[in-house]
């Protein structure tokens, strides 16, 4: 099977081309970007060719494409890719808006191709089992759930709503919101927010708190934001406290890690156990070559963009927007 990348402006470009290297059968063959010194010095990294128009890759013999580049043109990725018959694994969030995602899930099904949005997170052990715990009544009816999905504030396009589509709040609540809902199977029903900024000076929301209302009736609370500082040891995090009628389970995806210490970094921590982007991108690989739908969809990434483009209605209106 081959595949191949376009665009290396995500940072996870970088790990998932690692995955596809551990897979047997499995080649990335090519990279395009349209920024050539970014592009050929990630295609010189893996000794692949190198597009500087994306389109060119899309001729290849290629099987599938993992899309990493800006927000904003994931859309246009993502539906030249399926026009192609590629295959499609989509970085998050998957579009800027709601149009641009429901068109991409509409192109994607009339070429017969898979689009998966990557949500890494699912992937991850405590979460898996986590959600095992759930499914087998171990907490009884969840009543509410407490997410944070705090990081640093990674510069260049993020803080460009051009490229990005938004700040902390785009960038750090589909993760979380998309959990949320795969733990209960239910949609958001309405949103609250507070988006500021508040911990940089670049003129973009760097700090969000949701508070959301399932259709279930669970009420959820999110703190999504940049609000890590240079020093922390650690990019972010993502928790969970799930509250359900007979206990709570406390999740901490990132809690398997080693203090490291050194003269010239302080304190870092280094996570250790399974590689959860190695997980997303074998459930790729697998529902391309067994032809099935992959464990998370176009329509999970266009629901957690939902949410996040409804806590910035919220936001601005300074009152709960009803989604469905």
């Amino acid at each position: 099977m081959k595949l191949g990348i376009i665009s290396v402006a995500h940072m996870h470009a970088y790990s998932y081309a690692n995955a596809v290297g551990k897979l047997a059968g499995v080649q990335l063959v090519g990279v395009a970007d349209e920024d050539e010194a970014r592009g050929k010095a990630a295609a010189e990294k893996w000794g692949v060719p190198f597009y500087r128009d994306y389109r060119e890759l899309l001729k290849t013999d290629i099987d599938a494409v993992i899309i990493t580049s800006e927000n904003a043109k994931h859309h246009e990725h993502t539906v030249a890719a399926a026009k192609a018959g590629k295959h499609i694994l989509c970085e998050k969030p998957l579009a800027t808006t709601l149009a641009a995602a429901e068109e991409m899930i509409d192109v994607c099904r009339e070429q017969g191709v898979i689009l998966q949005t990557a949500f890494p997170v699912r992937f991850h052990p405590a979460v898996v089992r986590a959600k095992q715990l759930v499914e087998q009544g171990k907490i009884g009816r969840i009543m509410a759930i407490r997410g944070t999905n705090r990081g640093q504030n990674p510069g260049g396009w993020f803080v460009d709503p051009a490229q990005s589509g938004g700040g902390a709040v785009i960038d750090h609540t589909v993760h979380v919101v998309d959990l949320m809902r795969w733990f209960m199977g239910a949609e958001v029903r309405e949103v609250y927010a507070e988006v500021d900024s508040k911990f940089s000076a670049t003129p973009i929301d760097d700090c969000g708190i949701l508070t959301l209302e399932f259709e279930n009736g669970v009420f959820a609370t999110l703190d999504c934001s940049w609000s890590r500082n240079k020093t922390f040891p650690v990019w972010g995090d993502v928790t969970m406290e799930i509250i359900g009628t007979e206990g709570t389970i406390s999740l901490d995806a990132f809690s398997q890690k080693l203090d490291v210490y050194s003269n010239d970094k302080g304190l870092k921590w280094v996570n250790w156990g399974d590689d959860m982007d190695s997980q997303l991108v074998s459930d790729f690989v697998a529902s391309v070559r067994e032809k099935k739908a992959p464990s998370v969809t176009g329509e999970d990434g266009m629901r957690a963009v939902e949410v996040a483009l409804a806590a910035y209605q919220s936001a601005e209106q300074k009152q709960p927007v009803v989604i469905r």
